[in-house]
């Protein structure tokens, strides 16, 4: 199937050569971010509550798929409250004296963006909870019965962690925040005003159609959409006039392969061999990952979790089913031979 230069092309997730765009792309303030509106609306009062108060924002969690404007959001928060923004992720925060090497350098009000933040160690975990809680971590020096504990005091700062997986999360940690926000999937609106804005700072000519086709192919995802601007650039750029008409995108999307609805060609060899192997299903998740060549845990984070959203895929406590909806976005009779057609 097309990829992109270092990856799937309708990966959610982040792909070595979305760093190039990614950044110029992404809003520094809240009213330039589209669409979540019930998070922007809540967000905005709490920041302008704590800047009248002179404190720093309660600790955020920010939790949803990849590839819907988690980071982004953290850099708005530390951009609305005029403070520094600190980056790192769970995997790498190997050791308590790494993470009390972060706080250590923090100043008062700094966000620190922890991504991944389930992925934090048990023993890593520990020292934030004081540093959450009572601003102060405590170090133990020495081993045995030597040992002393040294508590430090850190300023006032604002954590902001992302996972795609709240339920990882341990209890103690999950209940140390005191803003707590789900990211949804986009609607195609919002997708394509995301396009056209990223358009304009590209310096891509591109008509509201063709905005929309992409948007519609974007897995209700932004990440996703500005890939594919990017793509249908190109496609535009060499078979075209250099501006990306409905006709273009259309063109260009079905050179990737990508369908009306969003499919690639993995999300359709899932199907067709569930269909066609084990007609349709139940069918266990490993039976699915050998049949197609693809790691298990790729295929329940990556794949399944939009072939659910769209309908097309069911968990049964047998296994996983293609749906009738499946069937027909494929074309296939059903067993028994009802003909289903789009």
């Amino acid at each position: 199937m097309p990829m992109d230069d270092d990856g799937r092309i309708a990966d959610p997730g982040f792909l070595p050569d979305d760093a190039e765009y990614e950044v110029t792309l992404r809003p520094r303030v809240l009213a330039e971010y589209v669409g979540q509106e019930k998070v922007k609306q809540n967000l905005a009062v709490y920041i302008e509550a704590a800047r009248k108060r002179g404190e720093s924002l309660d600790h955020v969690l920010l939790y949803g798929p990849p590839g819907l404007g988690k980071t982004t959001l953290a850099g708005i928060i530390a951009n609305e409250m005029g403070v520094s923004f600190k980056v790192t992720s769970g995997p790498a925060i190997e050791k308590p004296g790494d993470l009390a090497a972060l706080l250590t350098n923090l100043n008062k009000g700094d966000v620190l963006f922890i991504d991944e933040v389930h992925r934090l160690s048990r023993s890593v975990e520990e020292v934030l909870y004081p540093a959450m809680e009572d601003n102060g971590i405590d170090i133990i020096i020495g081993k045995g019965p030597s040992a002393r504990s040294i508590r430090i005091d850190i300023p006032p700062f604002t954590l902001v962690g992302a996972t795609t997986r709240a339920g990882q999360l341990s209890a103690p940690l999950r209940d140390r925040f005191g803003v707590i926000f789900r990211l949804d999937l986009y609607s195609n609106e919002e997708l394509a005003r995301i396009v056209n804005r990223s358009a304009g700072i590209l310096q891509i000519d591109i008509d509201r159609e063709g905005a929309v086709e992409i948007a519609s192919r974007s897995r209700g995802t932004p990440r996703i959409a500005n890939r594919l601007l990017k793509r249908s650039r190109d496609f535009a750029q060499v078979r075209g006039d250099g501006t990306i008409t409905l006709d273009s995108a259309r063109h260009a999307l079905e050179k990737m392969e990508i369908d009306e609805l969003g499919l690639d060609s993995i999300d359709r060899l899932i199907l067709n061999s569930m269909i066609k192997n084990y007609n349709g299903g139940p069918v266990g998740l490993e039976t699915i990952a050998a049949a197609i060549g693809e790691e298990a845990i790729t295929i329940e984070d990556v794949y399944e979790p939009y072939l659910m959203q769209v309908g097309f895929l069911s968990r049964t406590p047998r296994g996983r089913m293609v749906t009738p909806a499946g069937y027909a976005h494929l074309g296939i009779e059903l067993p028994g031979g009802s003909q289903l057609t789009l």
